[in-house]
């Protein structure tokens, strides 16, 4: 399956994205994950991208959608992949389409999880990460607001968007994404 996780910072993503690629036995592409490493090890892509996460703004488009593309190409995503992060703008969505249509391997589904802000701004403030702080928190919410829910839309017009309830335990959130991966049928074009 070629799946897609989006959702806002702190509504669970990664905490599902493991589950579910055990479950599915998918190789997990995480941009956040991918940005981080390069962070850590300070490479050209990884310095510039912590300027921008550091002030709250997403990393540019391009960058990102090179990275997954490259990612994407391994051997091991042949069979699916579940996305997590990516696309965050249209424009990526686009991109991301396009490359998959190439292949002639496109999305069977986008799942989305959905949490009030209130929930969310407690969630990053106690998770405790050095970029979890107050003001980047709310300068990441509205980027994502502005650049990210317009994907959502997106999808929802090329019918693979499946908006799901991330409030509840983490069974309860995993059991609502299992039912929304069952109804997601494998496409090929």
């Amino acid at each position: 399956m070629r799946l897609v996780l989006l959702g806002p910072p702190g509504a669970g993503k990664g905490t599902q994205a493991q589950r579910l690629i055990q479950r599915l036995r998918l190789p997990h592409i995480s941009t956040g994950e991918m940005l981080r490493q390069a962070i850590d090890e300070g490479t050209a892509t990884g310095r510039e991208a912590k300027q921008y996460l550091d002030s709250g703004q997403l990393v540019p488009g391009q960058v990102m959608v090179d990275l997954v593309r490259q990612r994407l190409d391994q051997s091991d995503c042949a069979a699916g992949f579940l996305l997590d992060g990516f696309p965050r703008t249209v424009a990526q969505a686009e991109a991301l389409d396009a490359y998959l249509s190439q292949r002639k391997t496109p999305l069977d589904a986008v799942l989305e999880m959905h949490v009030d802000e209130d929930e969310l701004l407690r969630r990053l403030i106690a998770r405790g990460r050095a970029d979890d702080q107050p003001d980047v928190i709310r300068q990441r919410m509205v980027a994502y607001h502005e650049q990210t829910t317009p994907v959502s839309a997106y999808y929802r017009q090329h019918g693979l968007l499946n908006t799901l309830d991330a409030l509840g335990t983490p069974n309860e959130v995993f059991a609502r994404l299992m039912a929304a991966v069952e109804l997601a049928k494998p496409r090929t074009q």
